[in-house]
């Protein structure tokens, strides 16, 4: 339907920006979203502008937007002016941390990290979705459209898998009831980090051998640090620690780049 496959990124995120705020009584402000996509794509435009005037705009433009309605959906905050660091930053970790024409982090993984250390009021709410099974249904249709024209979907099943067997034996071990196990499994904001966020093909591993090691890697971590130090932002603090790893793992073992004019596919959150 759509010429750019990155169209279809912004129209399911948006999608499941309003069925948050529709179905799950979100308290979003309508003012601290405008503030956050504005500022992404402001960062972008004047970025683009002075480091890579050749890139096109447009398709610049989509990537900052994409990576607003990621933050959009994952992070919360009270102050405008948190909103506006955490997506100028997001968008300046492409131009800042990169190397051989990659980012080393998802741009809004990086804002969400950024927001949570650098301010006293943003915070992420991992059961924010709840675990309502037509949730499931709907990421994982959605995502699985995006992930097939992606070529990414060995990263999102490595990290899915690799936890899910962790949490499914830790369940078993600890003798709890399949529900807990099953709460944490169908966990929303995990399901859109699983399907968005991990799987963008400019700062995850270009070989799929090292993208699913990766991917086990985060999982593992991701498991450790909700399980035995109990922090919510688990994931998020997971894909931000490994991330740089990509670097070293594109050196050591070669593979093509991910390049958007041979593949039209779409860019991750």
């Amino acid at each position: 339907m759509f010429k750019d496959a990155r169209d279809y990124q912004i129209v399911f995120l948006t999608t499941f920006l309003g069925l948050g705020i529709m179905t799950r009584d979100w308290s979003v402000k309508p003012e601290l979203i405008f503030t956050l996509i504005s500022s992404c794509c402001l960062t972008q435009l004047l970025l683009t502008r002075l480091l890579k005037p050749s890139d096109n705009l447009l398709l610049s433009l989509k990537s900052a937007l994409i990576s607003s309605l990621g933050l959009a959906l994952l992070l919360r905050a009270d102050r405008v002016s948190t909103m506006i660091l955490a997506g100028s930053l997001a968008i300046a970790s492409k131009f800042i941390f990169t190397s051989d024409k990659k980012h080393w982090f998802n741009p809004a993984n990086f804002g969400i990290i950024a927001a949570l250390v650098l301010t006293p009021d943003a915070w992420v709410s991992p059961g924010q979705w709840g675990d309502d099974w037509w949730y499931l249904l709907l990421f994982i249709g959605l995502g699985g459209i995006v992930l097939q024209r992606v070529g990414r979907w060995d990263t999102s099943v490595a990290f899915v898998g690799s936890y899910a067997l962790l949490e499914i034996a830790r369940n078993i071990w600890l003798g709890w009831t399949w529900d807990v196990c099953f709460h944490k499994l169908t966990s929303g904001s995990l399901l859109l980090f699983a399907l968005f966020m991990i799987t963008d093909p400019r700062s995850i591993p270009n070989a799929r051998s090292t993208r699913i090691v990766w991917a086990i890697a985060i999982a593992i971590l991701t498991f450790i640090l909700r399980n035995y130090f109990y922090i919510n932002e688990a994931i998020f603090i997971a894909l931000f620690t490994i991330s740089p790893l990509t670097v070293i793992l594109d050196k050591l073992w070669i593979a093509p780049h991910f390049n958007w004019r041979s593949f039209n596919r779409i860019e991750s959150i």
